[in-house]
């Protein structure tokens, strides 16, 4: 994520994995696809910035979601509360 966008979120105390998000894309590629898909998202202005940034592991419970924190930590990514609000941009 930009560092502007991880220094708002930290001022403002919100969490960047549960607010809306316009022009973000989270795809789950296989592991043997993964650097093609990154080079072909690359090539576009939209996408100069694509990164990988997680990896499905066969360990712990399936379908948890967990996110290394600024600290070194580990914690529960939990499904985010109620639904989006609609916004008018």
């Amino acid at each position: 994520m930009p560092e502007a966008v991880a220094s708002a979120c930290d001022l403002l105390g919100l969490d960047p994995l549960t607010v809306a998000n316009e022009g973000c894309l989270v795809a789950f590629v296989g592991s043997a696809a993964a650097d093609r898909a990154l080079s072909a998202l690359r090539t576009l202005p939209e996408g100069r910035s694509a990164a990988r940034i997680g990896e499905v592991l066969p360990q712990g419970p399936g379908g948890r979601v967990t996110v290394r924190t600024l600290v070194g930590a580990r914690r529960v990514v939990d499904m985010p509360l109620g639904e989006q609000l609609p916004r008018i941009c």
